[in-house]
């Protein structure tokens, strides 16, 4: 059960609870605690620092986070429908398993985000920057990524289908055992490509293939004098 907001004495600014949710009607921003189970709808965290917060198998919808610190949050089998995360800061932020449905990353600075074996649909990553990106065997449909900076990108064994990646740095990218359709790599200033067998269905640039050369040629066992 989600626990009640710190909301002035007389309960004028506390959003009405229904059942075992909070629903904010879109009033006022939530100063409470995000929970492990608990149901949010509506809701808006600006400034908060969660570090720590276990909210695994919550339920997040038309959520927002504005310029938090999610540092060790667990939201492992969380369920994100339209949240949006505006400038938040983690060095590790627990996804696991996690639902994501229409969720926004912009301008974030996150350090490793473990969202292997997820679901994620229609997911948009614009700026910022990510250290380590793990979608290790998740399962992603329609995920654009805008103007970031991603160090290391994890599709190992990931099941992809309508990715873009647009003016946006990927310094190592892994699809080792991939299943890639419809992703267009283009846009990607890409340094390191592990598991080049899992770039079949992805498209890349003319340049981007003359970079690969050297990496292709060894994995195919080709020597070039």
């Amino acid at each position: 059960m989600s626990r009640r907001p710190r909301a002035a004495s007389d309960g004028a600014d506390r959003p009405p609870r229904v059942g075992a949710r909070w629903h904010a009607g879109g009033v006022d921003l939530f100063t409470g605690d995000i929970e492990r189970e608990g149901d949010y709808e509506g809701l808006e965290l600006d400034d908060r620092d969660l570090t720590g917060h276990d909210a695994r198998e919550a339920r997040f919808v038309d959520c927002a986070f504005h310029h938090c610190v999610l540092d060790g949050v667990r939201m492992a089998r969380a369920h994100l429908v339209d949240v949006s995360f505006v400038g938040v800061r983690a060095d590790t932020l627990h996804l696991a398993d996690a639902e994501w449905r229409d969720v926004a990353l912009t301008d974030c600075r996150l350090g490793a985000v473990r969202a292997f074996g997820g679901d994620l649909v229609r997911v948009t990553v614009t700026g910022g920057k990510i250290d380590y990106l793990n979608l290790r065997d998740a399962t992603v449909r329609e995920l654009r990524i805008v103007g970031a900076t991603i160090d290391d990108l994890d599709l190992a064994g990931t099941t992809a289908r309508d990715v873009v990646v647009e003016a946006s740095r990927v310094r190592r990218l892994d699809v080792a055992r991939a299943r890639l359709t419809h992703v267009d790599l283009r846009g990607a200033d890409l340094a390191r490509v592990d598991g080049l067998d899992g770039l079949a269905g992805a498209t890349i640039s003319e340049e981007q293939l003359a970079a690969l050369a050297p990496l292709l040629a060894a994995h195919l066992g080709v020597v070039v004098r």
